[in-house]
């Protein structure tokens, strides 16, 4: 009874830091917050090299002058859009 007592505890610890770590979503993927995360982080994290990009963020228009003191807040909605030109 002991060991599933302590299998039992170790399933709620890990349940509580799943709930308690913070989130952003990026393009509807789920990926963990980071304190003073900047777009060009985001960028890197999500591996975007996009050169040619819109941002939003909880649907406001981020300059690309922003991307690198922007600080997204927790739980943000961000959309990273690629442009593509053409003929």
């Amino acid at each position: 009874m002991r060991g599933k007592s302590i299998l039992f505890l170790n399933i709620k610890i890990i349940i509580q830091k799943l709930i308690m770590s913070k989130k952003i979503t990026v393009n509807e993927q789920i990926i963990d917050w980071e304190e003073n995360m900047t777009i060009d982080r985001i960028l890197e994290i999500m591996k975007y090299t996009f050169k040619m990009i819109v941002v939003k963020v909880n649907g406001e228009l981020v300059k690309k002058e922003q991307y690198k003191t922007r600080v997204i807040p927790e739980s943000a909605d961000v959309r990273v859009i690629h442009l593509v030109a053409g003929g």
